[in-house]
């Protein structure tokens, strides 16, 4: 039933608990990970950072193992956790400390077992991950706490005294479910993972469909929400996708057989078809996959296969977004529970945008119970809304990129678009989606290979429908990059935009994208060419463009980063006694080196931003002596490339090898280009998806704003005609490149303030080091209906 749930460590609450409750010991926590039906990747970190930070505070936390049945049963399934006992648990798919379904649980004489059990030992905040009826039956249970209080004291079972000190029961959860099918955060832990094994399958798969022309079906978890099965069919350009919360309108049949024709008419050599195990028609009949292969093969007589993932999406590794996630989480619980009072509501930690909130359980709950009132209802529009505003946007996008055809009537529009910098995972998920937005539309679209200097020489082409086929799943960059900014070559590209009459770019790139776009901006001022509606989409693995929060390529770059520093972990963990050293890229820019540290576990990540000495260093090198004492016996420090130009890698490397001589010894690895390359994650594919088509959707609306009526031409000197194109909070958002340079560091080409930085001090935390934290934001319990309207967003 309950499961570990996960938060960020706002500043505020950190500042909070080191001067409020350090040393508390009267603060028990009950750590327990509970799930009435599985268990999910990303728990471990959960739990790894509740018990930890709980630690921190100078609390007792306590394990529950076996989920509620581990309540009720006491004795050893309650146990006292330490730092050690939590180590070398965020590689681990499922949940260390055990999960089951509980039938004694449900019944009130069972939950006066567990309270009973509970207050012998003290314990009055418990901490829980599930889902929607795992977080339920939690909260009844603090409900009726004290009436089962008062049945124990009747019954002999505790004393006055004893109930008396347990006189309320706070309690937090934190959502676990590869559905993602809880309203109120844009994810829970475990669908990230999830979606990475779905993805490796679809790649997999692909390659054999296209070799003998094959369709395929693939039918995913969720049979009650569709969101692996939306975003799978968004991150591999499916051609179609069953989802629960909208069946296929009357007549679906003749429809999807019509669009797998027409896709292999165009040269397509492969159709794939995702379908949510919950999936149904409009009368609320199932769909399965055989229904559907059965039609495919009779119809058109596609050679058809089906496979059915079943429980491999619930297994393996997790990925390092749900690792940071759980961690997060965690803390955030910790700092709920540290704050709460008798009358503060049960709340749950949520993900909103890069945010963690805090959320009434019930409302949270009620929201989500209202979605299947609205399926089996058939309203299903309203299904859609109540899942979220991530949910919808992922529905709106997916259906106007693979279900509507091109307008008979064209725009007369030309977009180019060109890739900038260094190449990264998720490039082509961009181009792809732009494109075919762009097309949708009614325009032109031209695709530019090699950057500004391909749009200095003139390497500008047509780009089509069925030529951006299957560039989701590929890495680097198809239309190539380079590095060049405009600024010498912009007597030729203003003749090159005039000459193929391009009425608008789309940039999509790292940090030169951004400063190319500047350089645009002011070349407007000489070249009326260049006065066109300009939108830079960031992309890179160092995220480090102002005015996003995060940048394509960053995710792919980070779970390969994570992935190596596991491999390197189990060889230090055979080994004993070890230290790595691992320099991550990133440029100025730590936020591979930091997010790496925190999934990974690392010890310490020297970053730029941050900046250390030799006595840091040295205490770090105590630090680690210190636990080669305990059965900890590894290290993992990470070190951003340009954090520091004097204390190098190889720096590092000796001055830890000297200092650790007869108590530990070093390796370093510098990861190198690898971090570049590979397929892109199923997050990378996804935002590149949306970045894409928002665009596109916004250049549109910018030409007609900047359309001369009189001389028939496209004419875009203001602010907001050049923008980026980010991730900001919550939202994704068009910021004008002039408003952004004075939040950017241009010599070390970074901006000012990034929101990560607030994150480093959960790793140094996770990690063993007495900080002391001074932090100012705060997280407050929002209200689902009110803060997010009626739809749960």
């Amino acid at each position: 039933f309950l499961h570990l749930f996960n938060s960020t460590l706002s500043p505020s609450n950190s500042a909070y608990l080191s001067s409020t409750h350090a040393g508390n010991t009267d603060f028990l926590l009950c750590v327990s990970t509970q799930n009435a039906w599985s268990c999910f990747p990303g728990m471990n970190a959960a739990v790894r950072a509740t018990v930890r930070v709980g630690l921190y505070t100078g609390a007792k936390v306590y394990f529950v193992h076996e989920g509620y049945q581990g309540l009720v049963d006491g004795a050893d399934n309650i146990r006292l956790a330490t730092w050690e006992s939590v180590s070398m648990m965020l590689q681990l798919g499922g949940t260390v400390i055990g999960s089951a379904r509980s039938k004694d649980f449900r019944t009130r004489e069972g939950r006066m077992k567990a309270a009973g059990n509970l207050v012998k030992l003290g314990i009055t905040n418990l901490c829980v991950i599930g889902g929607d009826g795992s977080l339920t039956g939690a909260n009844e249970f603090r409900t009726e706490w004290s009436g089962l209080l008062a049945d124990l004291v009747k019954a002999g079972k505790i004393t006055n005294e004893e109930a008396k000190k347990s006189s309320h029961l706070n309690i937090v959860g934190m959502v676990g479910s590869i559905d993602n099918d809880f309203c109120g955060t844009d994810m829970t832990i475990g669908t990230d993972s999830a979606l990475h094994r779905i993805i490796e399958v679809v790649d997999a798969i692909t390659t054999t469909a296209q070799s003998h022309q094959r369709t395929f079906i693939l039918e995913v978890m969720g049979r009650h929400c569709g969101y692996l099965a939306l975003v799978t069919a968004q991150a591999c350009g499916a051609d179609w996708v069953f989802i629960p919360e909208m069946p296929p309108d009357e007549g679906w049949e003749d429809h999807l057989c019509r669009r797998l024709a027409n896709q292999r008419a165009r040269g397509s050599r492969l159709n794939v078809i995702i379908v949510a195990e919950g999936a149904m028609s409009r009368a609320g009949q199932p769909i399965t996959s055989e229904q559907i292969k059965k039609l495919v093969t009779d119809r058109l007589g596609f050679d058809t296969r089906t496979t059915v993932l079943g429980h491999v999406q619930r297994g393996g590794t997790p990925s390092a977004f749900d690792r940071i996630l759980g961690s997060r989480m965690g803390v955030e619980a910790v700092m709920a529970l540290l704050e709460a009072t008798p009358d503060t509501p049960a709340c749950v930690v949520s993900l909103s945008g890069n945010l963690a909130v805090r959320l009434p359980l019930m409302e949270c709950v009620q929201v989500t119970k209202d979605v299947t009132a609205a399926m089996s209802q058939g309203r299903f529009d309203e299904a859609i809304k109540l899942r979220g505003k991530s949910f919808e946007n992922n529905w709106n996008t997916y259906k106007l990129l693979a279900h509507i055809n091109p307008p008979d009537v064209k725009s007369n529009i030309n977009v180019a678009l060109l890739n900038i910098g260094a190449p990264c995972a998720g490039m082509n998920a961009a181009v792809r989606s732009a494109v075919r937005m762009g097309i949708i539309q009614g325009h032109n679209m031209l695709a530019v290979h090699d950057g500004f200097d391909g749009l200095a020489e003139g390497q500008i082409e047509p780009i089509t429908w069925t030529s951006v086929s299957g560039w989701t799943g590929k890495g680097g960059s198809m239309l190539g990059t380079k590095r060049t900014l405009p600024g010498k070559l912009l007597e030729e590209i203003s003749q090159n935009i005039a000459k193929f009459n391009i009425h608008a770019l789309v940039i999509i790139g790292g940090f030169e994208a951004y400063v190319g776009g500047l350089e645009l901006v002011q070349a407007r001022e000489k070249y009326e060419e260049i006065c066109i509606p300009i939108v830079v989409i960031p992309a890179t693995v160092s995220n480090n463009v102002p005015g996003s929060d995060f940048s394509i390529g960053a995710d792919t770059a980070l779970n390969t980063i994570t992935s190596t520093c596991d491999r390197i972990k189990q060889s230090a963990a055979g080994t004993k006694r070890r230290v790595f050293i691992v320099e991550t890229m990133g440029g100025y820019c730590g936020y591979l080196a930091t997010m790496a540290g925190l999934a990974a576990g690392a010890d310490a990540a020297y970053i730029f931003e941050e900046k250390f000495g030799i006595r840091d260093l040295e205490t770090n090198v105590e630090h680690l002596v210190e636990k080669m004492k305990t059965t900890v016996k590894r290290g993992l420090i990470l070190r951003n490339e340009s954090c520091n130009s004097n204390y190098t890698t190889d720096f590092i490397f000796n001055l830890y090898s000297e200092e650790g001589k007869g108590i530990f010894d070093c390796r370093k690895n510098v990861l190198g280009h690898m971090q570049q390359g590979g397929t892109p994650t199923p997050f990378d594919r996804n935002f590149g998806t949306k970045m894409g088509a928002k665009s596109v959707l916004w250049l549109t609306e910018k030409l007609k704003e900047c359309y001369r009526h009189g001389t028939g031409r496209i004419f875009a000197n203001t602010p907001d005609s050049a923008c980026v194109l980010g991730m900001k909070k919550r939202a994704l958002t068009f910021q004008p490149l002039a408003d952004l340079k004075s939040d950017t560091d241009f010599e070390h080409r970074i901006p000012k303030s990034q929101w990560w930085l607030k994150i480093r001090p959960i790793m140094k935390i996770l990690a063993k080091y007495d900080i002391k934290l001074d932090t100012s934001e705060h997280a407050d319990i929002e209200h689902v209906i009110k803060k997010r309207g009626p739809l749960g967003k």
